[in-house]
């Protein structure tokens, strides 16, 4: 068994430049990433929209995906404290559900995690200034959390730009930007190595490792393709 590992944070909030850029993909390796050094590791995804209807109430796949990873496991209420149901932005889906995201509720939930684990993954939802309710937005939670932030590229045109803009207002907020990781969004992009070396050059944060293109693949595996913040 591993020695674990001295780490100096208990929370990490992953978030995106964008939406669909693969922090699901890049959480769940970072979980496994931490379990390595024999850590117990829990993920959340405190909102989540686009849920499916199963017997077992609304599903998220986002959060099912870091319930799988999460050492010991959790309750999935723990995990996804709001799941809805209309696959949009959280403050839609919230109104269309006609709840309000109560930062009471999330903070016990992360509460009950935390007091099993070492350290705590959080999933955001979409990029760093997209709230997860009205007047609620991501870095209000983080901030509580006294997390260290991670920022997954989506490896594509553009994502200079967005990465660059994402990390500013990141630091901005007074976080501190723990590292970024890479991940393959688009096969077809040539360029992707080339931008790689110009976000190591440009970001104020070192590079977690970069992620392939491999849909459905073991998050334990994609791990290996990680450093620890």
């Amino acid at each position: 068994m591993p020695v674990p590992a001295i780490v100096p944070y208990r929370n990490l909030f992953v978030t995106g430049t964008d939406t669909s850029v693969g922090k699901t993909v890049a959480a769940t390796a970072l979980v496994h990433r931490l379990r390595l050094e024999g850590l117990r590791v829990a993920g959340m995804k405190p909102v989540a929209s686009g849920c499916e209807r199963t017997p077992d109430g609304l599903r998220n796949e986002d959060a099912l995906a870091l319930l799988a990873a999460s050492e010991p496991q959790p309750d999935y209420a723990d995990v996804n404290p709001y799941a809805l149901e209309i696959p949009t932005a959280p403050q839609l889906a919230a109104r269309a559900a006609g709840v309000r995201v109560d930062p009471g509720v999330l903070h016990a939930a992360h509460g009950r995690l935390a007091a099993r684990a070492d350290v705590v993954i959080v999933e955001g939802a979409g990029g760093w200034l997209a709230p997860m309710d009205d007047g609620l937005d991501q870095g209000d939670f983080a901030r509580a959390l006294d997390a260290w932030v991670v920022l997954v590229v989506g490896l594509r045109l553009g994502c200079l730009s967005h990465a660059r803009l994402s990390a500013r207002a990141i630091l901005a907020d007074g976080f501190k930007l723990a590292g970024w990781i890479g991940n393959t969004v688009d096969p077809a992009f040539a360029e992707r190595d080339a931008y790689v070396e110009l976000l190591r050059d440009a970001l104020p944060a070192p590079c977690l490792g970069v992620l392939p293109f491999a849909p459905g693949a073991d998050p334990a595996h994609m791990a290996e393709s990680l450093a620890l913040p």
